[in-house]
């Protein structure tokens, strides 16, 4: 590479008044969180790659003041990150569940049939669509991950590995396949190119047809304080109002929205074609203007998050440094991406964590990235027994402290890092 392109390289890759927004196009100049360098969340490391050295990116989040669209640079490339993925939807009792009622609600919300068609865009293990096969109604699959669709595929579910876009929804239009229902959970923070992921939505959709999109929702990020769900997979951090717009530009409609629980609060989204019969339901206006209400159209709702996400790292750190120094036993339970942008931010390695565990066979034998914590299977936490264990998925707290409520036969206690440190027992799972 020339002396030229160097320079051209690094330019692209700055952080400055060159970065624009990735929906509207216009100048980022305001700062929503700093997390520091980080490696990424999924590149779980072999114990031949500790001694190797480790690409590390900017966890530098901006916040566009036209549209507000919270976003990270495109530091990886999709490819560079999908290709091969740790994550496996399947591995989690509660989100499988979660995409089961989805499924039998929608199909009867759209009387979907034999005659109909749903695509899921980023279908990872067929977690979601193996609940349409019972049913009779035609699925098809889209996932980039080669070693996650082959599982989805094993179970019969038809699977195109590949990133889906313009390009791809004209294909399988010209194939004679048009949807009747889109689906896509927790993808759209996963897309860098918005406007191209979104317009082939559009591409692919029947006249009549319906999408249904659910992502964590920015106003729960910034009032529950969950700095720990940034990372570099996750490109665009989403209110109501910037996918509506982002609709808008498509030819697309909001008719519909459902706030969840999951991932520590989400939205379910509604959208249709502009031309389409399908009436706006009273929730989109009355959540529009709620999010107006919480400051979501005023820059400095978003500038002073940073305070917040500084706070719970000195919180933890000083929960995490009292606790050794007193002798505890500490491990971790789960290792998903929010747990590596929390470890590498605050600096937590081994002399805080002995290790953590996960169901995830894939990940055991691995070391976290970055503070190369050991990740081994969750019966290691019977064979040490430690004094506290640290709850990485949060938002799965329940579901993890039912399957580990034995553990306060020993005394354990549990601890939670997010909105700011919290420690309790076993028997209080329902707070």
């Amino acid at each position: 590479m020339n002396i030229q392109a160097a320079k051209a390289d690094r330019q692209t890759h700055a952080i400055g008044p060159a970065a624009t927004c990735r929906q509207c196009g216009k100048p980022l100049e305001h700062t929503f969180v700093n997390l520091g360098m980080s490696p990424p969340c999924e590149s779980f490391l072999g114990i031949d790659q500790l001694d190797q050295m480790e690409a590390y990116y900017p966890l530098h989040v901006l916040v566009c003041d036209d549209c507000f669209l919270v976003q990270l640079r495109e530091y990886l490339t999709p490819r560079a990150i999908f290709t091969e993925y740790a994550y496996f939807s399947s591995f989690s009792t509660s989100w499988v569940e979660h995409a089961r009622r989805y499924c039998l609600a929608i199909k009867e919300r759209l009387n979907l049939g034999p005659q109909s068609l749903v695509v899921e865009l980023a279908s990872n293990d067929g977690y979601l669509l193996q609940h349409f096969l019972p049913q009779g109604i035609p699925v098809l699959g889209v996932e980039p991950a080669a070693n996650v669709a082959k599982v989805a595929i094993e179970k019969g579910i038809p699977t195109c590995v590949d990133f889906f876009g313009v390009a791809l929804a004209g294909r399988l239009a010209a194939e004679g396949r048009s949807a009747d229902l889109i689906i896509g959970n927790n993808v759209l923070a996963q897309v860098p190119d918005l406007n191209d992921f979104v317009a082939g939505m559009e591409r692919l959709l029947k006249p009549e047809g319906v999408i249904t999109l659910e992502f964590p929702h920015i106003e729960a990020l910034i009032a529950e304080n969950q700095f720990d769900t940034i990372y570099h997979e996750h490109f665009s951090y989403f209110s109501l109002l910037t996918v509506g717009k982002l609709a808008e530009r498509h030819g697309l409609k909001l008719i519909d929205v459902e706030e969840l629980s999951t991932h520590g609060g989400s939205l379910r989204v509604y959208l249709a074609r502009r031309s389409s019969r399908h009436a706006e339901s009273p929730r989109v206006g009355q959540l529009i203007e709620r999010e107006r209400q919480f400051g979501l159209t005023r820059i400095d709702t978003y500038t002073s998050f940073s305070t917040r996400a500084q706070r719970a790292k000195r919180d933890l750190l000083s929960f995490l440094v009292s606790a050794k120094n007193e002798g505890k036993r500490i491990c971790g339970y789960g290792a998903p991406g929010k747990g590596n942008t929390l470890l590498n931010y605050c600096a937590i390695g081994t002399d805080f964590l002995d290790f953590t565990v996960d169901r995830n066979p894939y990940k055991h034998g691995r070391f976290t990235p970055g503070m190369h914590i050991p990740i081994r299977p969750v019966s290691a936490i019977d064979e040490a027994k430690p004094d506290y264990i640290l709850i990485l998925p949060w938002n799965l707290k329940d579901e993890i402290v039912r399957q580990m409520a034995h553990v306060g036969a020993w005394g354990a206690r549990f601890v939670v890092p997010i909105p700011f440190v919290s420690v309790f027992d076993p028997k209080e799972v329902a707070r």
